[in-house]
C-alpha cells in the first residue's frame, strides 16, 4: 500500500535575536504553515501531470513511492468511440458503393442483352410476387409474420424492377423520337397518270459523289464520271429520288450544284433515315421495334410508293434493311476510272420500259453477277434465239 509523501522541509535555525521560549512559539508555527503549503503545491502539480500527460479524463491518479513519483498507463485497452464510428461509416459506404456498382453493371448487361419487351415478360411474376403471396385467415400467428417478412422482403427489389423498366421506356420512347424517320409517308403520293412510273433510289457518297478533305484546301466534292447523262437519261423512265445519311445543309448545296437540270424530285436527308446499331438505314418497315435485330418482313412502305417498283442503288451494301430492292455498285474515288453509271443505264432503260410485275424477281436473277456485263450476255443470248427462230423468205416462199 502506497501512502502519499510530503518532501520534508528543514526548519529554520532559531534567530539569536528572539528569546528562546517565543522563538521555539514562531518555529513551529512556521514549520506547520510550511507543511501546509507544500501539501498543496504537490496536490497542484499532481493534477497538472494528469491532465499533460493522459489522454483519458479517467485516468488514475499519480502515485509515489519511496523510489519517487510514476506515472500509470492503460495498456491494450480499447479503441476510441469515435475510431470505431469512423471504421462503421467506412464499412457503411462501402456497403452501398458496391451495391449501387452491381445494380448498375446488372442494369447494363440487361439492356444490351435484351429487349424491353422481354424484360417485362421475364419479371411480370417477380413484380407480381409480393401482392401474390398470402396466407388463409386460419394460418398461425408465425405464418402470418413470415408471409408478412417476405413481402416486406420482395417490396424493394419489384419496386426497383419497376423502376428499371419506367426509366428505360421513357429514354427509349426519347431515342426513338431521332431514330426513326420524320413521317411516316416520305414522299407524296404520286399523281393518278404517274402511277406506272417505278421510282429509282439513289445513294449519294460514293456513289454519285466523293467527299474528300485536306487541311491545305479545305472539303471539296467531286462528282462521279457520267452522273449527268445517267441523271438527264433516266429521269426519262423513273422518279428519281436521292437517299442518303448526309445532313440536309450538306446535301441540298451539293445538289444544287449537282443537280442544275432538276432531274431529281425529291430529297431525302438524315432526318428520313432509321437509326439502328450505330448506322443509318435508309429505308424500314413501320412495322418494326426498336430492337438489336431487322425482322425478314421489312418493305418500303415509308417511302409511300410500292416495293415491286423500286430499284436502290448504293455503293454501300450494308446502308439499306431490303437487298432484295438494291443495285450495288463499286464505291469510287477520283483516282480510279470508272464508268459504272453509264454501263448501267442499258440495263435499267430495259425494266423500265418492259414494267415487270416486280423488279424484285429480276434483280435475284441477277445476284451474284455483274448486272451490267450479265444484261449485254443475256441481250446477246435473246437476240441470237430470236435469230434462228425468225423464219426466212424468199421469192418462191418461206424455205
Amino acid at each position: 500500500m502506497t501512502t502519499k509523501s510530503v518532501p520534508y522541509i528543514y526548519p529554520l535555525k532559531p534567530s539569536k535575536t528572539l528569546h528562546p521560549p517565543i522563538g521555539n512559539f514562531f518555529l513551529k508555527k512556521k514549520f506547520k504553515m510550511s507543511r501546509i503549503v507544500g501539501s498543496h503545491l504537490l496536490r497542484h502539480i499532481s493534477k497538472t501531470g494528469r491532465r499533460r500527460f493522459s489522454s483519458s479524463p479517467r485516468e488514475p491518479p499519480l502515485t509515489s513511492s519511496s523510489a519517487g513519483p510514476s506515472i500509470t498507463a492503460n495498456v491494450g485497452s480499447a479503441p476510441p468511440p469515435a475510431e470505431a464510428v469512423k471504421k462503421s461509416r467506412w464499412l457503411l459506404k462501402f456497403a452501398v458503393f458496391g451495391g449501387l456498382t452491381g445494380a448498375a453493371s446488372a442494369a447494363g448487361y440487361v439492356t444490351y442483352t435484351y429487349t424491353l419487351e422481354e424484360v417485362d415478360q421475364k419479371t411480370i411474376a417477380f413484380r407480381q410476387a409480393p401482392k401474390n403471396y398470402s396466407v388463409a385467415d386460419d394460418a398461425s400467428t408465425f405464418d402470418k409474420f413470415q408471409a408478412w417478412v417476405y413481402s416486406t422482403a420482395m417490396i424493394v427489389p419489384a419496386k426497383a424492377v419497376q423502376a428499371y423498366l419506367d426509366i428505360r421506356k421513357t429514354i427509349e420512347e426519347v431515342v426513338w423520337d431521332y431514330s426513326v424517320p420524320f413521317s411516316e409517308k416520305l414522299l407524296p403520293d404520286l399523281y393518278p397518270q404517274e402511277q406506272h412510273i417505278p421510282t429509282l433510289v439513289l445513294d449519294l457518297t460514293d456513289t454519285l459523289i466523293y467527299t474528300d478533305w485536306k487541311r491545305e484546301r479545305g472539303w471539296v466534292t467531286f462528282k462521279r464520271p457520267g452522273v449527268d447523262a445517267f441523271l438527264e437519261r433516266l429521269a426519262q423512265f423513273y422518279e428519281i429520288v436521292v437517299y442518303t445519311d448526309q445532313l440536309n445543309m450538306n446535301v441540298d448545296p451539293i445538289l444544287e450544284r449537282l443537280d442544275q437540270k432538276g432531274c431529281v424530285r425529291h430529297r431525302l436527308a438524315r432526318t428520313a433515315t432509321r437509326y439502328l446499331d450505330g448506322k443509318h438505314y435508309r429505308v424500314q418497315d413501320p412495322r418494326n421495334t426498336l430492337s438489336k435485330t431487322a425482322t425478314d418482313d421489312t418493305d418500303l412502305s415509308k417511302l409511300n410508293r410500292d416495293p415491286s417498283r423500286i430499284i436502290y442503288i448504293t455503293a454501300h451494301p450494308d446502308s439499306t434493311l431490303q437487298p432484295e430492292n438494291s443495285v450495288v455498285i463499286n464505291p469510287w474515288n477520283p483516282e480510279t476510272v470508272d464508268t459504272a453509271l453509264l454501263d448501267l443505264l442499258p440495263f435499267l432503260e430495259y425494266v423500265a420500259m418492259n414494267k415487270p410485275p416486280d423488279i424484285r424477281a429480276t434483280l435475284a436473277s441477277y445476284q451474284g453477277k455483274d448486272i451490267p456485263t450479265e444484261f449485254i450476255e443475256r441481250t446477246k443470248e435473246y437476240q441470237r434465239r430470236m435469230k434462228e427462230q425468225k423464219p426466212r423468205t424468199g421469192l418462191f416462199g418461206r424455205h
